[in-house]
C-alpha cells in the first residue's frame, strides 16, 4: 500500500472528521503554517495567533490519538512560496502515493488544491469537511447563482429539514421569529447584570517571536497571552458559559452596543451577551449542530430562564445565517467577490486602522476590533458597515479590512456579510435593502452619542452627526435604485418633503464632510 498523505488546513480542525475513526501507519497527517496564508491579506495579530495555536493543538492531539501527524511552523516552510511547493517537496520527502484533502472552504483554496491535483503524477481524493448542516454537495440545490436569496425562507426551510425548535412540523411557540422581541437598549441599570467575559491565557509568545522573525505584517495589538479558545476543551467551556451567563439575555440585547463598561482597564461592554464562539465554529473546533444542541438543551432545561426570543435569535444565527452565507459564497464565487453594484470607489480612511476620529461610535467600534480582533454583528453591520456604505467606500477595501481584522473571518462568511449585507454591492442578493442609517439609529440602539464630539440630533452644524448629512446624500444619490422599494419609501417621501434649500445644505455639509473624510 502506498503512502498517503492528508492535508489539514487551518480551518479544518473537526476531531469528528471520518478520517480519525481510523489508524494507519501508512498515513499522514500534515499541518502547516504557511507564509501564502499570512500574507494574502493583512491579518490581525491574535487571529493568525488564534490559528497556528489552535493547528498546534490539533496536531498535537491527533498524535495523542495514535496518528501519524507533521506540524510544520513558518520556520520550517519558509522555503516554500506556495502551498502546491510545499506538497511537491513532502511527496518526494515521504514517498507518497496518495494525497487526501477536505475541501477548502475558501475559493482561493480551493481552486488552488483542485489545479494541483490535476497536475500530479499520484492519485487523489477529495472528502467533505464534514461540518456544516448542508453538505457541500446540497448547496446547489438552495442557492442559484445571481439570483436573489431571503434568509427567512431558507431559514424556515431548515428549521423543518433538521426539526429545530419545531413540534409537530410547525415553529415551537407558532411562530418562526422573534426579532421583533431582541432589539433592545441596554439601560444604565442593565450594566452591572452583563456577565464578565470568560477569556483564556493561551501562551502564544513563541508564535509571536516567530512572525517577528518572519517579517509578517499585522494589524492590532496583542500579548503573549492569548484569549480565544484554541482547543476542543477552551471551545466547550465557553460553549457552557455561554449557554450559563449568557443565553438568557442574547437574544433581548444581540444589537445592543455600549461604551459605558469599562472597569479596572477591561472593557466588558465588548463580550455583552454574545457567544464569542464564531472563531472556534469557523476552525471547526466545534461544529454547529454541537453550538446548537447545546444551546437548545439549556433552553429546555432552564425552566423558563431562557424564553423562546433569546434561543430563536441564536438558533438563527448558525443554522440560518451562518449556512445561507455560505450557500451565497459557493454560489456566486468567483464573480462576487468583484461586485461593486453601487460604484463606490472612495478610500478607507486611515483612521479605521487607529481607531482615532471624533465619531464616538466609530471609535469605541474600531478601537475594540484592534484591542480584541472582535465587534458583534451589529457593530460591524450599522456602525463601521453603515460608515462605509454612506461614505461610498470601495467594497474591495472593505472587504480586505473585515477580512484581515476579525478573528472569525474567512473569506466564504466574511465577503456576503461586506459585500452583501452590508455594503449591497451585490445588488440585493443577499439583503432586500441598502442597510443605510442616520445617526439616530445609534442613538436608539447604543450609549455612545451621548458622549461623542457630535451632536445627533443636528445635520447640517459644524457639529453635526457626520452620519446625518452622509445618509441623506447617500439615499439621494442612489435614489433611482432604492426610491421604489417598499422599505424606503417612507424615506424618500421625508426628503422630499424638505424645502430645496434644506436639502442643498445637507448635500454641501455631507461634500463637506466627504472631502474632509480623514478629520471626521
Amino acid at each position: 500500500m502506498s503512502k498517503q498523505l492528508r492535508l489539514i488546513l487551518g480551518d479544518q480542525l473537526n476531531a469528528g472528521h471520518s478520517w480519525y475513526t481510523e489508524k494507519s501507519d501508512e498515513v499522514l497527517y500534515v499541518i502547516a503554517e504557511l507564509h501564502q496564508e499570512t500574507n494574502y491579506t493583512r491579518h490581525h495579530i491574535q487571529k493568525i495567533c488564534a490559528f497556528f495555536a489552535a493547528m498546534k493543538a490539533f496536531a498535537q492531539a491527533l498524535e495523542s490519538a495514535g496518528h501519524h501527524v507533521l506540524h510544520l511552523t513558518l520556520d520550517d516552510t519558509r522555503d516554500f512560496a506556495s502551498l502546491p511547493e510545499l506538497l511537491t517537496h513532502l511527496f518526494r520527502e515521504h514517498n507518497i502515493g496518495h494525497f487526501a484533502y477536505q475541501l477548502p472552504d475558501e475559493y482561493r483554496l480551493r481552486t488552488q488544491l483542485a489545479q494541483f491535483s490535476d497536475t500530479l503524477s499520484v492519485t487523489s481524493s477529495v472528502y467533505d469537511t464534514e461540518h456544516f448542516y448542508l453538505a457541500n454537495e446540497q448547496l446547489s440545490s438552495y442557492f442559484k447563482p445571481d439570483k436573489r436569496h431571503r434568509l427567512e425562507h431558507f431559514y424556515r426551510k431548515m428549521r423543518g429539514e433538521f426539526n429545530v425548535l419545531m413540534v409537530d412540523g410547525e415553529p415551537l411557540g407558532g411562530q418562526w421569529n422573534f426579532d421583533s422581541d431582541n432589539r433592545n437598549k441596554l439601560k444604565a441599570a442593565d450594566l452591572a447584570d452583563i456577565p464578565e467575559p470568560l477569556v483564556f491565557a493561551n501562551d502564544v509568545g513563541d508564535i509571536l517571536a516567530r512572525l517577528k522573525r518572519h517579517q509578517v505584517k499585522t494589524m492590532g495589538q496583542a500579548d503573549e497571552h492569548l484569549l480565544w479558545p484554541v482547543n476542543r476543551v477552551q471551545a466547550k467551556s465557553l460553549l457552557t458559559f455561554f449557554c450559563q451567563y449568557c443565553l438568557p439575555s442574547f437574544g433581548r440585547f444581540q444589537d445592543a452596543m455600549t461604551g459605558k463598561l469599562i472597569e479596572l482597564g477591561e472593557d466588558r461592554g465588548w463580550s455583552l451577551y454574545h457567544s464569542r464562539l464564531s472563531f472556534a465554529i469557523n476552525a471547526k473546533i466545534l461544529s454547529p449542530k454541537v453550538v446548537v444542541d447545546a444551546a437548545i438543551a439549556a433552553f429546555e432545561q432552564s425552566q423558563g430562564a431562557i424564553s423562546l426570543a433569546q434561543i430563536e435569535g441564536f438558533v438563527r444565527q448558525i443554522i440560518g445565517w451562518r449556512e445561507f452565507v455560505r450557500g451565497i459564497y459557493w454560489a456566486n464565487m468567483p464573480k462576487y467577490a468583484e461586485l461593486n453594484h453601487l460604484q463606490a470607489t472612495r478610500s478607507l480612511p486611515a483612521w479605521f486602522w487607529t481607531g482615532e476620529t471624533k465619531m464616538r461610535c466609530l471609535s469605541h467600534a474600531i478601537t475594540q476590533s484592534l484591542t480584541f480582533a472582535y465587534a458583534h454583528h451589529i457593530q460591524r453591520l450599522m456602525v463601521t458597515g453603515n460608515f462605509c456604505l454612506v461614505a461610498g467606500i470601495d467594497p474591495d477595501q472593505v472587504d480586505a479590512w473585515y477580512l484581515g481584522i476579525y478573528i472569525d473571518a474567512i473569506e466564504w462568511v466574511e465577503m456576503p456579510n461586506t459585500r452583501g449585507m452590508s455594503q449591497f454591492a451585490d445588488g440585493g442578493i443577499v439583503g432586500s435593502k441598502a442597510y443605510a442609517a442616520s445617526g439616530n439609529y445609534i442613538k436608539k440602539m447604543s450609549d455612545y452619542c451621548g458622549d461623542c464630539a457630535y451632536k445627533v440630533t443636528e445635520t447640517v452644524s459644524e457639529s453635526a452627526c457626520p452620519l446625518n448629512a452622509l445618509y441623506w446624500h447617500f439615499m439621494q444619490q442612489h435614489h433611482t435604485q432604492f426610491a421604489s422599494n417598499p422599505r424606503t419609501k417612507m424615506v424618500y417621501s421625508n426628503w422630499l418633503k424638505k424645502s430645496d434649500e434644506d436639502k442643498q445644505a445637507v448635500l454641501t455639509r455631507a461634500q463637506y464632510l466627504l472631502d474632509h473624510i480623514e478629520q471626521l
